[in-house]
């Protein structure tokens, strides 16, 4: 009897292709500040990076095809008064870009088509409600300019940007320490935190009452970041007591135990997971790491299954994700990563390798032109051997 080794998936040989050099961004000067955020934010039209500047905090902005150098006088958005920390572009407008800072304030900017051409200064709306630094901004999935920001006042504040009103308030009541992540449902019903009180909480924001709630999803003492994935689950990345990283999914209706944990290595950065829902594979970007794990979920034990991962000699500083809608699914390409280098930013494109038709056809029209040379051939010997007779 046949005993299958291997697990069957599709994207088992899903592999990573970093972008050749003339299609990076060349000579940005990516910010040095200490936080756990992904530092930059792509869209099908634009990609964004918080990068140093003097005098406040500034963050660039260029046309997602204006690769190569960028000139060192490159316009900037720079209406902060102190270092960003967090960039998020709008779902619903690709011009539309929200921002977090240590000055306490959320602004929110319009882009023109093509990019800057003077720095912005002035923002669409600026929303003051936090009493220390911005550090988490997060739009709503499904609603139109609900934007939602958490500070190190340890407030989370969802916001009516058409207004500039907060409309809900989840006070310190709710989250009593610094609060680490916040990830939006795919439906936009419910969040999930996750805090360094070392709980985990999936909240109904419009109630403000706690949903769901674990304690200590990882023993470590280290920053846990939780993201809703498929069917109601949560994965979080944290440590274990040994300072192991860890990743571990968990079904919201029964946090006891988790229906998959699974330990890394022992590196100390803090690992960003990106889930992308149309294939069910998660990925795990760690800050100073130089690689990207990748694992697919799945709704049968063990729920949660490595695929692979793709290295680089370079750490990366930060990373940026791009929407399903940017990406060339013509090339088989199921997601895109920007990742920060000290002085550069690199594309990294995840393909699924298929053999191109193309390619098949041509390779089909050489072995029927290799036949049709052997039966010439053939031909030839039997005209020269009647010829002899």
């Amino acid at each position: 009897m046949s005993r299958q080794v291997v697990r069957s998936s599709k994207f088992r040989h899903v592999f990573g292709q970093p972008a050749k050099a003339d299609q990076c961004y060349e000579d940005v000067r990516v910010s040095q500040t200490t936080w756990d955020s992904g530092f930059c934010a792509v869209n099908p039209k634009f990609m964004a990076l918080i990068c140093e500047a003097s005098g406040g905090g500034a963050f660039l902005v260029l046309p997602l095809g204006k690769t190569g150098r960028v000139d060192k006088n490159v316009p900037l958005v720079c209406g902060h008064t102190a270092p960003v920390l967090d960039i998020a572009w709008c779902p619903h407008n690709d011009n539309v870009i929200a921002s977090g800072s240590e000055d306490c304030t959320v602004m929110v900017w319009e882009i023109p088509d093509g990019g800057l051409v003077l720095p912005l200064r002035e923002p669409v709306v600026t929303l003051e409600g936090h009493t220390k630094r911005v550090g988490i901004v997060a739009w709503h999935p499904t609603a139109q300019n609900v934007l939602l920001s958490a500070g190190c006042d340890n407030v989370i504040l969802v916001w009516d940007v058409g207004t500039g009103a907060a409309v809900l308030t989840l006070g310190p009541d709710v989250h009593p320490d610094t609060i680490y992540s916040v990830d939006w449902s795919r439906d936009g019903a419910l969040i999930c935190t996750s805090c360094r009180d070392k709980r985990v909480r999936v909240i109904e924001p419009r109630k403000g009452t706690v949903v769901a709630e674990k304690d200590r999803p990882h023993e470590g003492t280290r920053p846990v970041h939780a993201v809703f994935v498929s069917e109601g689950k949560i994965l979080t990345t944290g440590f274990s007591r040994m300072s192991e990283r860890q990743v571990a999914l968990w079904d919201t209706k029964h946090l006891d135990e988790p229906l998959s944990l699974q330990e890394l290595d022992t590196s100390s950065g803090v690992l960003l997971p990106f889930f992308d829902p149309d294939t069910n594979i998660v990925y795990l970007c760690g800050k100073g790491d130089s690689s990207i794990r990748y694992f697919e979920i799945t709704s049968e034990a063990p729920f949660l299954h490595y695929l692979s991962m793709f290295s680089s000699k370079e750490s990366q500083r930060g990373m940026g994700y791009m929407p399903k809608r940017g990406l060339e699914v013509n090339k088989c390409e199921i997601a895109r990563f920007y990742k920060l280098h000290e002085r550069k930013c690199e594309p990294i494109a995840m393909t699924v390798p298929r053999k191109d038709t193309v390619s098949r056809l041509e390779e089909d029209v050489r072995n029927l032109n290799a036949i049709v040379q052997k039966l010439q051939e053939r031909l030839d010997r039997l005209e020269e051997t009647v010829q002899a007779k």
